[in-house]
C-alpha cells in the first residue's frame, strides 16, 4: 500500500472528515473510486479496509473527504487518526522527477564514485522539501531530497545515486 494521507478530525455533521495529504496533490486522489483505511500504517494489505469515496475538495489550506457508509459525526469520528492509502496500481501515474514515498523506501543510497551509503527507510516533509532518512546499518543520516544532491532516482535498477560523500 502507498501511504496517501492521515484522517486529523471529523468536519461538520455529516460525516465529512478533515484529512493530511502526504502528498502535494491530493486532488488527483479523486479519480480513485475507493480509498483504504487502517489506524496502523505498516498492517499488511489484508488488514486494510476499503471505502468507497463520495467527495473530496478542498476547505481553506486543508482538505476534507467524504465516504459512503460515512452519514454522521459519530461515523466520522470513529474515522479519525485512520490512515489513507491505495495500492500502487490504483495511484495516479506519475510525472517525470515525481515519485511516490512508498516507491523510494527500501531503495539503496550511492555515491557518484559508486559506494553504498545506506538504505532509505523513510522520508521526512522539511517544509522547503523532502528529506531521505538513510540507514547504514549502525547509523541513520538525513539528506536532502533535492535536485542539489540527488542525481538519479533510478526505479528500473532499484537505486538512488546522490552527490554525497561516504563519511558524511
Amino acid at each position: 500500500m502507498i501511504i496517501m494521507g492521515r484522517i486529523v478530525a471529523p468536519f461538520g455533521i455529516q460525516g465529512w472528515v478533515k484529512i493530511h495529504p502526504f502528498g502535494d496533490d491530493p486532488l488527483s486522489w479523486k479519480k480513485m473510486p475507493q480509498w483504504w483505511l487502517s489506524p496502523d500504517d505498516t498492517a499488511e494489505d489484508a488488514r486494510w479496509t476499503a471505502y468507497k469515496l463520495t467527495g473530496c475538495r478542498a476547505h481553506g489550506k486543508g482538505w476534507i473527504a467524504a465516504f459512503d457508509g460515512v452519514s454522521d459525526r459519530t461515523g466520522a469520528e470513529a474515522l479519525t487518526r485512520q490512515f489513507i492509502a491505495a495500492p500502487r496500481e490504483a495511484m495516479p501515474e506519475t510525472g517525470s522527477n515525481e515519485y511516490y514515498w512508498g516507491d523510494l523506501i527500501g531503495l539503496p543510497v550511492e555515491n557518484e564514485a559508486g559506494e553504498a551509503l545506506g538504505t532509505v527507510t523513510s522520508l521526512l516533509s522539511a517544509g522547503a522539501h523532502d528529506v531521505l532518512q538513510v540507514t547504514d546499518g549502525e547509523d541513520e543520516h538525513l539528506l536532502p531530497f533535492v535536485a542539489a544532491y540527488v542525481l538519479d532516482v533510478d526505479l528500473a535498477e532499484r537505486r538512488i545515486r546522490v552527490v554525497w560523500q561516504k563519511d558524511w
